[in-house]
């Protein structure tokens, strides 16, 4: 059988686990806050945001075709085939280690990492599209202080409506509430998250001959939107008791003023066509609402851990992928 053929179908299933993953490891995030203050049970959380992750999935794929084009130029890229399953295996390594220990890393550093390290290893540092790569750095890096500093505002500003409505009424309205932003946070994690398998299929497809544009086939994004829905299905509790819990203690109020946070910043996003994490822009919006209610209510050991994690992802995942692509040189 041809080995590109072979390549692209490992690549293509892959993606598919990568997404998947991503369900499970970042599904957390998007229910958290509502787990935690009860507003929705554990199983009816993770079947909403299984839903709406499908549905933002299927509704958006400039963010996938950035990933495609951005980081490295899929129409010269060298042993492209190697270079995206070197990717691949990487940073579904990381995701399931992070995932294992309960720690909220970042789904799409672990990717943008390990594209680019197995590119660097294939290519040199030239194998890069700087322009395209630097303009993904910035928005992986601007989102979460953005995110920290809508949270703060927003909640300042819920603070001051309701400072003298009655607390028990006010909590049990915003715990209804939070049914609708959860639903509505899951549903931009779809529009953004579930972009970056599509993204790396389509890669695959140009690097190999398949297609010639940069658009996404319908059957890579149907694929993708149920991969990451099934994958959402899941849940991952680790992780939800670790955002939901080990940052501040989550009252209704504070879970709606952090669904809407994450939920504005990630459409903008995507909007604009630029990954960014997820993880970083929801735990930051929590940070942000838990400064702006009492800066001494947030455990910023946890917060501290979690910033350790972000930072050393994108390094220890390029490594990882330049090494995978050096081992599956040494098949194909």
């Amino acid at each position: 059988m041809d080995t590109v053929f072979i390549l692209t179908v490992l690549i293509v299933i892959g993606a598919l686990a990568f997404d998947f993953i991503n369900g499970f490891h970042d599904t957390a995030n998007s229910i958290a806050t509502s787990v935690s203050t009860k507003a929705l049970r554990p199983r009816q959380a993770i079947m909403l945001a299984a839903v709406m992750n499908f549905v933002g999935a299927m509704t958006f794929t400039g963010v996938a075709k950035t990933i495609t084009k951005d980081i490295v130029d899929p129409f010269t890229l060298q042993n492209g085939s190697l270079v995206i399953l070197g990717a691949l295996i990487a940073a579904i390594a990381w995701n399931l280690i992070t995932w294992y220990y309960g720690i909220p890393s970042s789904s799409s550093h672990a990717l943008i990492g390990s594209i680019a390290g197995a590119a660097i290893a294939s290519a040199g540092f030239g194998g890069l599209n700087y322009s395209g790569f630097l303009k993904i750095l910035q928005a992986l890096i601007l989102s979460p202080i953005l995110a920290f500093g809508v949270g703060f505002i927003v909640y300042s500003i819920f603070k001051i409506v309701f400072k003298n409505a009655n607390l028990t009424k006010t909590n049990r309205n915003f715990r209804y509430m939070q049914i609708a932003t959860a639903a509505l946070q899951s549903y931009s994690h779809g529009t953004n998250d579930a972009q970056k398998a599509m993204g790396i299929i389509t890669m695959a497809l140009i690097t190999n001959g398949y297609v010639t544009s940069t658009d996404i086939p319908f059957w890579v994004q149907v694929s993708c939107a149920i991969a990451m829905g099934l994958g959402t299905s899941v849940g991952g509790w680790k992780i939800i008791k670790t955002v939901g819990g080990k940052i501040m203690k989550i009252r209704p109020i504070n879970g709606v003023a952090a669904d809407l946070t994450g939920a504005a910043v990630i459409f903008g996003a995507s909007a604009l066509h630029v990954p960014v994490s997820t993880t970083h822009v929801i735990s930051s919006g929590i940070l942000g609402v838990g400064s702006a209610h009492r800066i001494k209510g947030v455990k910023w050991d946890t917060a501290q851990r979690m910033l350790v994690t972000w930072v050393i992802t994108l390094p220890i995942t390029a490594l990882l992928a330049a090494f995978s692509y050096f081992i599956l040189n040494l098949f194909f």
